[in-house]
Parts: C-alpha cells; sequence; structure tokens
C-alpha cells in the first residue's frame, strides 16, 4: 500500500531532472513558508534593512504571514508544473513564478533598500536566476 502511494508521487525523470528540481525547489518553498508562519524571525533575517536604515529590518509578522502564503502558492505552482512539465500552461506559469521573485527580491534590494545582496536573500537570487535560465532553455525539449 506505501509503495503504491510512493509511486504516486513518483517523477520521471528519464526526460530529464527539470521536474526533479521544480519538486526540491517546491518543498523548500514550502517549508519557508512554514517557518514564515511560525516565526517572523526568518523573514526579518532575508530583509535586513540597509545600511541607510542602519540593518533595521522592515519586516513585520503580518508581512512575513503573507511572504509565506506568497511562497506557497508559489511552491503549489511548481510541484503542480513538476509533474506537468510537459503541459505549456504549468510550465510557463511555473517561469513566472520565478520571474516574480527574482523581481521582488532585486527591487526590495535595489529599488526600496530593505535589503543587501547578503545573507538568506543570496539564495533566492541564485535559485531563481537559475531556474528562469534553465527552463528557458529546456522549454522547447519539454513542450516540443
Amino acid at each position: 500500500m506505501a509503495s503504491s502511494i510512493l509511486n504516486h508521487f513518483r517523477l520521471n525523470t528519464d526526460e530529464g531532472w527539470l521536474p526533479a528540481w521544480l519538486l526540491i525547489v517546491s518543498v523548500i518553498s514550502a517549508a519557508n513558508s512554514l517557518q514564515s508562519y511560525l516565526s517572523p524571525l526568518y523573514h526579518s533575517q532575508i530583509f535586513i534593512g540597509s545600511r541607510s536604515t542602519n540593518n533595521k529590518s522592515p519586516s513585520t509578522p503580518l508581512a512575513a504571514r503573507t511572504f509565506g502564503t506568497w511562497t506557497f502558492l508559489s511552491a503549489v505552482v511548481r510541484a503542480y508544473a513538476a509533474y506537468n512539465i510537459h503541459n505549456p500552461v504549468a510550465y510557463d506559469i511555473a517561469i513566472w513564478t520565478y520571474g516574480i521573485a527574482l523581481a521582488h527580491f532585486a527591487s526590495e534590494w535595489v529599488v526600496y533598500g530593505s535589503a543587501e545582496f547578503r545573507g538568506r536573500i543570496v539564495f533566492p537570487f541564485l535559485f531563481a536566476s537559475g531556474a528562469l535560465v534553465w527552463m528557458g532553455l529546456e522549454r522547447g525539449y519539454y513542450l516540443a
């Protein structure tokens, strides 16, 4: 019984590793969402403020929970795309989640000054930019 349940959720990696990557990032995102709900401290360690604000975090508990909800929605979309990698709508919406995330973090750093490019904000930049490049390069393969 347990093996049939696990087989139901098993990804087919015969066609490449992008679906596995999407699922791994989805699980990480879901865990980050839970952290945002359980402790506003996690959110304040991402949005640490800038030198102009003496590194005072602009984060609030409400902002942390909102961020957690937004991140969980992205996790659901990415998981759906992982299991439906040949569906152009799922694929494109997953790409959008990374583009929106990258734009959000970049604007908080460059435009609003609520973050600096160090610490925990580096990982979202790496994950989002890496996924955008990978998914852009592989789009023709998965959606052919």
